[in-house]
């Protein structure tokens, strides 16, 4: 009856409408009506957007209340600093962190050389809107059979004067500040924002601590020239509690790993991102957007096995020729463009002697290892709208991707050392868009494009830290059909997208060891998935609106042909993967300035090994919001939120390790508790016109 739980309660919603207004996940076809002037980087490539209304719907620490509103995204928090990111079932089997899609922060991309991205580098109040593209659908965004995370900044895009500042505080020692300062004329819009965060954190050394500074600027340098700035700064250090075994997780989930917690594990990073882009007019019909960035990651982590220090230092150009073919809004449209990143990674290992610091923590000893790896990518792409009849439109898309990998030893010499390379061959991404749209907000469309991954540090490596010659890309074939309908006077907005993606040379990081990994390939995936979502918007009266929501995702993916030493997995249901969620709720304004909303979330149990011997539990999640804002004095305003999140106190996994290893005879560590019932309270006041 449990799992029928989520489709019932999306067909009842379906079948019993409530009114309200906006929208809290727009597809980015309705973004199109509202941007028709505009040159769209997607055109008919359909996507999703979580407005920063739906940012406000959480915590503004809680990125995965937010990302999991989105059918088919699933974000796993460990804790603040230990996050990762699913879509359709792709970078389930990633062990730490997110990769497998592409990442980007005002068109700039922040996803390192092996496809890493970390989206807890930024401030959730410092982003106006997440895109999300899913699959491998948009070749000018890297292809990844992921997908992609489009991040974009505040846009006050207002004339004269304006400052604000958000506290927030809250259970486990939470508090926020975040500051901003904004100007805006004709010709320039600057905005400067300072956020700090810290936290106890629910469980023992689950501390945070981070400061960061974002620089927004942008100016009109004549007709046909706006030139853009983008600094963003992050500064923090946090604790690692690291995952539980079972037996730890049911009896106390607040603990941390037994070794963790004797070496008072951490990690500091500090992490600087700079770009400046020239968007040039080159007629009605013609534009550039041209972007240089660097990227700087500083990071120290003692772990009871060792001590990792570690930076990247990445650099790279995005240009890209949009224009129209044609007079008119159903013009042509086309995209040409280039983007090159390379980065330099280097890391070294340590001893860590904590045994021998009297209960201190962590003390670094000798040096193990210096290792460096040069990573260079480059991705061409052109992309050509074309419309067929008024209500018939096609896409073609076209990409090439090339990168290399130099690995150096800087540890050992002569016939020890591991030096070497990994120069993958070419590889060539075509996609295809079909569009119907008959103008009544309604549409429909098929898909089909072909993705691919590079493989992670890991899974590029053998353990003796030796390049693997033999190790592939992943390659995929994705096929979708989808569409909108709007009812009852477009009041009524339903989603849903059918897929089904082939994915062959699957890239498995298989560990051996602490801190040891093999990479390979190893067989096929298949993933086949439904996508649904629903809202409501129209005003229930003149002085009410309620806007309720709901998304559905089914994950039907299986091992298609996974043979692991003796062991045949073929036709099992993929690791890490949950087979149904839901997430729903709704949000109540008043014209007095008041608000609630609540959402909840189910999930399904996920399989934890590859065998399907072993399953979480599945659960729900309730979190409820509230609050006013007035007028405090002519030009400041103010608001007041309170928020109640695991309203119902469950116990559940925010995250979990797929085939985590038993070492030195202790319990496998699956687990990663999530937080208690807790609370916030926050407090933002605005002034200025």
């Amino acid at each position: 009856m449990i799992k029928r739980c989520p489709l019932v309660l999306l067909l009842l919603f379906l079948a019993f409408p409530i009114q309200g207004q906006d929208s809290i996940i727009a597809l980015d076809e309705v973004i199109l009506k509202v941007e028709s002037r505009k040159l769209n980087p997607l055109g008919d490539i359909p996507s999703e957007v979580l407005t920063s209304r739906a940012i406000a719907l959480n915590n503004p620490t809680d990125f995965a209340g937010t990302i999991n509103i989105v059918p088919g995204v699933y974000f796993l928090s460990g804790a603040l600093n230990t996050n990762r990111i699913t879509i359709r079932g792709i970078g389930a089997r990633t062990l730490f962190g997110t990769d497998k899609l592409r990442m980007y922060y005002n068109d700039i991309p922040v996803t390192n050389g092996t496809g890493t991205s970390t989206l807890e580098a930024f401030d959730l109040e410092n982003l106006s809107a997440i895109r999300v593209i899913k699959g491998p659908k948009a070749g000018n965004y890297g292809a990844a059979l992921g997908g992609a995370l489009l991040l974009g900044s505040q846009d006050q895009g207002a004339t004269g004067f304006r400052m604000w500042n958000r506290t927030v505080t809250g259970s486990y020692g939470l508090f926020k500040n975040n500051l901003g300062l904004h100007y805006g004329d004709s010709l320039l819009q600057l905005t400067l924002r300072y956020n700090r965060l810290t936290t106890n954190g629910y469980r023992e050394n689950n501390y945070f601590d981070r400061d960061g500074l974002l620089l927004d600027l942008s100016y009109k340098a004549g007709r046909r020239h706006q030139l853009g700035v983008l600094v963003n700064h992050i500064d923090y250090r946090a604790g690692i509690p690291s995952s539980l075994s079972r037996t730890a997780f049911e009896e106390d989930p607040t603990q941390a790993a037994f070794t963790w917690a004797q070496s008072r594990g951490f990690e500091a990073n500090r992490y600087t991102l700079a770009g400046l882009s020239d968007r040039i007019s080159l007629g009605n019909s013609l534009e550039n957007i041209t972007s240089i960035f660097v990227s700087y990651l500083d990071h120290y982590e003692p772990r009871p096995f060792n001590i990792l220090d570690e930076y990247t230092l990445g650099y790279g150009l995005r240009s890209v020729f949009r224009g129209r073919i044609g007079p008119g809004e159903n013009s042509g449209r086309f995209e040409l463009g280039v983007e090159q990143y390379r980065d330099e990674y280097a890391w070294s290992t340590f001893e860590n002697l904590y045994r021998e610091n009297e209960g201190q923590g962590s003390l670094q000893g000798d040096r193990l290892s210096r290792n460096r790896e040069f990573r260079t990518y480059a991705q061409w792409f052109g992309r050509l709208e074309v419309p067929l009849t008024t209500a018939w439109r096609a896409t073609a898309t076209l990409a090439l991707n090339k990168t290399k990998y130099e690995y150096q030893d800087l540890f050992n010499t002569g016939v020890t050392n591991q030096s070497g390379e990994r120069d993958f061959d070419p590889i060539i991404l075509p996609g295809f868009t079909l569009r119907y749209d008959p103008g009544s907000g309604s549409f429909a469309y098929a898909n089909a494009s072909r993705g691919f991954n590079n493989p992670s540090l890991e899974e590029s490596l053998n353990p003796d830290g030796v390049i693997n010659p033999e190790i592939s890309q992943e390659k995929g074939m994705n096929y979708e059909l989808g569409g909108q309908l709007e009812l009852w006077q477009r009041a009524l907005q339903i989603r849903g997208a059918l897929y089904w993606m082939e994915i062959k040379d699957l890239l498995v990081a298989d560990r051996v060891g602490e801190d040891q990994f093999i990479g390979r390939n190893a067989g096929s995936t298949r993933h086949r998935g439904l996508e649904v979502s629903a809202e409501y918007r129209k005003a229930l009266s003149q002085n009410l609106r309620i806007n309720p929501f709901i998304s559905y995702t089914l994950n039907a993916h299986r091992f298609q042909d996974f043979v692991d030493g003796d062991n045949d997995f073929s036709g099992n249901p993929l690791t890490g993967v949950p087979r149904n969620r839901v997430y729903g709720g709704f949000r109540m304004d008043t014209n007095a300035g008041s608000f609630l909303s609540l959402t909840w979330q189910y999930v399904d149990p996920m399989p934890l090994t590859d065998a399907n011997t072993l399953n979480s539990e599945a659960y729900q999640l309730i979190n409820l919001q509230a609050g006013h804002h007035f007028n405090l004095l002519p030009k400041v305003r103010a608001r007041l939120d309170f928020g109640i999140n695991n309203l119902g106190n469950r116990r559940y996994a925010s995250s979990v390790l797929i085939n985590a290893g038993s070492f030195n005879g202790s319990e496998p560590r699956y687990f990663y508790p999530g937080n208690a019932r807790n609370y916030f309270l926050s407090l933002r006041l605005d002034y200025g016109g």
